[in-house]
C-alpha cells in the first residue's frame, strides 16, 4: 500500500460526534469535537456507576422498558459484553445480533436490516461496524439513538472514555500538563483517534510513533505531535498505550515481521523505565504479548490493563443513561 493512501480522516464528513439533523435523538458517534465539560461530565457519571458497581448485586430500574440493539458486526469480546452487562444492570431490554443468523447474510441492506430492528420498538442501538461512518449513517435515517462501538479506523469513542478514566485515575484527577505516548499502527486505529480527541479536549498532550508505513501522512492534524523513536516518546512520560499490531499488516506490506516491530517498537521493560517513576501503561486489548507488549510489562506494576477493562462496564453505563435521559447519572 502507498502511503499517501493512508489518511487520518477515512470517515466521511458528518461521522463526527452529532449526526447531521434535527433528530431529537442523543446520539455517541464519536470524540472529536466534543467538548471538556461534556468528557468529564460522563467521566463523572461513570465513577459513580463503578462505586455502586463495586457492591453486591448492584442493579438499576433507571431503563426500565427501554430497548437496546446490540448490532456488532464486527467480532468482539469487551467491548460487546460490557454493553449487555450494562444494559441489564440499568435494566434496559437488550438484543444483540450480526452477520451470522440476521437477513444481511441473505443479500438485505444493512438499513433496511436496522430499519426492521428498530421497528420493532428498540430505542438504542449500539453498532460496531467494519466500515467507517456507519454509525453516522444509521443515525441519519432510524428513530433511534446510535451509539458508536467501533466503525472502522474512524473512531471507538466508548473506548476512549473508558481510556480516560484510566488515566484520570492515574494521574490524580489531573489532566492538564501530562502527557501521553500512543505506540503503533495508528493509521488504522480507531482507539487511537478517540484517545487523540479526548485527551485533547480535557487538556493532555499526545505523542505518537511507530513505523511510518502505519502512521497517517498528516497525523499531527488530528491533535498530536509525531516523534520518531520510542525511547524519545516515552521519556518523562505519564502514560504509554500500546497499540494491537495485526498480523494482516504483513500481508499488507506494512510491516517486514512482527520480531522486528517488537525490536523497534515493542515495550518493553527496559523502555517503560524511560518514563517517569509513577507512569502507567494502558493497552486497550486484545493483547499481543512478546509483539507489541512484553508480557513482564503487561503483568507488572505499572500496568492498569485489566483496570481499564473494569472500567469499560461504568462508562457504558453512564452513556446508556445519557443518550436514554439527556442524564448521565440517572442511575446512579
Amino acid at each position: 500500500m502507498d502511503r499517501a493512501t493512508v489518511s487520518a480522516r477515512p470517515a466521511p464528513a458528518g461521522a463526527g460526534f452529532f449526526a447531521p439533523g434535527e433528530s431529537p435523538r442523543r446520539h455517541l458517534i464519536g470524540l472529536e469535537g466534543q467538548s471538556r465539560e461534556f468528557i468529564l461530565e460522563l467521566l463523572d457519571a461513570a465513577a459513580l456507576y463503578r462505586e455502586r458497581l463495586s457492591g453486591p448485586r448492584w442493579q438499576s430500574d433507571a431503563l426500565r422498558g427501554l430497548a437496546a440493539g446490540n448490532a456488532f458486526f464486527e467480532d468482539s469480546t469487551r467491548t460487546r459484553i460490557s454493553f449487555e452487562l450494562a444494559e441489564q444492570r440499568m435494566g434496559a431490554m437488550h438484543v444483540t445480533f450480526g452477520n451470522t443468523g440476521t437477513s444481511v447474510s441473505k443479500g438485505e441492506t444493512l438499513l433496511d436490516t436496522m430499519r426492521t430492528v428498530v421497528s420493532m420498538r428498540v430505542d438504542i442501538v449500539i453498532v460496531r461496524h467494519r466500515s467507517a461512518g456507519v454509525p453516522a449513517f444509521l443515525a441519519q435515517h432510524l428513530d433511534a439513538s446510535i451509539v458508536n462501538a467501533g466503525d472502522g479506523a474512524h473512531e471507538h469513542p466508548t473506548q476512549g472514555l473508558l481510556d480516560l478514566m484510566t488515566l484520570r485515575d492515574a494521574w490524580n484527577g489531573r489532566f492538564e500538563g501530562r502527557r501521553i505516548a500512543i505506540v503503533g499502527d495508528i493509521a488504522h486505529s480507531r482507539v487511537a483517534r478517540s484517545a487523540i480527541f479526548g485527551l485533547n479536549a480535557v487538556g493532555a498532550s499526545v505523542m505518537v510513533c511507530g513505523p511510518h508505513t502505519l502512521m497517517p501522512e498528516d497525523v499531527e492534524s488530528l491533535g498530536c505531535t509525531l516523534v520518531p523513536r520510542i525511547e524519545d516518546a516515552l521519556e518523562d512520560a505519564d502514560a504509554a498505550m500500546g497499540l494491537r499490531i495485526q498480523r494482516e499488516r504483513m500481508e499488507d506490506g506494512l510491516l517486514p515481521s512482527l520480531g522486528e516491530y517488537t525490536r523497534t517498537w515493542g515495550l518493553t521493560v527496559e523502555r517503560v523505565r524511560l518514563m517517569k517513576e509513577e507512569a502507567v501503561v494502558i493497552h486497550p486489548g486484545p493483547m499481543n504479548r512478546g509483539v507489541e507488549i512484553m508480557p513482564d510489562v503487561a503483568d507488572g506494576g505499572r500496568s492498569v490493563i485489566f483496570y481499564q477493562t473494569a472500567n469499560g462496564l461504568a462508562v457504558r453505563c453512564a452513556v446508556l443513561a445519557w443518550c436514554a435521559t439527556g442524564d448521565a447519572r440517572a442511575a446512579a
